[in-house]
């Protein structure tokens, strides 16, 4: 279960970033400060933070919701992610000039967790804990997964962007969530803790 729900969450976020404010933005302070590992360390303590509470929050929904409407609310926001990919982000140069006196580690920091919240890669954190009724596996994937994106556009993203098309790259994720709503529509429903404790003792032979 580990594997699976952190996997799923690392493909998730990794395709969720694509064009994404907090990629763009990646790109804003690899270009102002030239100083990847302080960037990379500020990206991944902002991430870990931010997730981390969605993850536990997410987590706490579970034990209230129905895993019915726990599945349908993941293919409901992988459809809705699907869509959000199609329309293009920007990030502004104007908020990391002036957060510039931060340094590089404090300003990305500081501009991760503020761009993170309420992005779409904390709401995909939220639902896949929920579905998953755990937080520690899916902030551990949903973190690779900032990593996988936005790690690469410290070093070598604008070389990436002068050469492959955005649009083709956000069409191609919008494919992947279409197929993960697809894949989490047909995935059955795992059967209540609940439930199986009070149908256990009806099943069971009489002595």
């Amino acid at each position: 279960m580990f594997l699976e729900s952190a996997g799923l969450s690392t493909l998730v976020v990794a395709a969720s970033e694509v064009g994404d404010k907090t990629q763009l933005l990646a790109l804003i302070l690899a270009a102002r400060f030239r100083a990847p590992v302080p960037i990379i360390a500020g990206i991944l303590g902002a991430t870990i933070f931010n997730h981390a509470l969605a993850g536990i929050f997410g987590a706490a929904l579970s034990s209230l919701i129905d895993p019915v409407w726990l599945k349908w609310a993941l293919v409901i926001s992988f459809l809705a992610m699907a869509a959000w990919m199609l329309v293009p982000d920007k990030a502004d140069d104007d908020v990391v000039k002036d957060n510039h006196r931060f340094g590089a580690f404090g300003t990305t920091l500081i501009l991760f967790f503020l761009a993170e919240m309420g992005d779409k890669t904390q709401l995909a954190t939220i639902a896949l804990a929920a579905h998953y009724q755990e937080a520690f596996s899916v902030v551990v994937g949903t973190t690779l997964g900032m990593l996988i994106a936005d790690v690469p556009a410290v070093f070598v993203g604008e070389w990436i962007m002068k050469r492959v098309s955005m649009k083709a790259m956000r069409i191609a994720a919008c494919l992947i969530f279409l197929a993960l709503a697809a894949l989490s529509f047909l995935t059955p429903v795992p059967e209540s803790p609940a439930v199986s404790d009070e149908v256990a003792p009806a099943l069971a032979p009489e002595p």
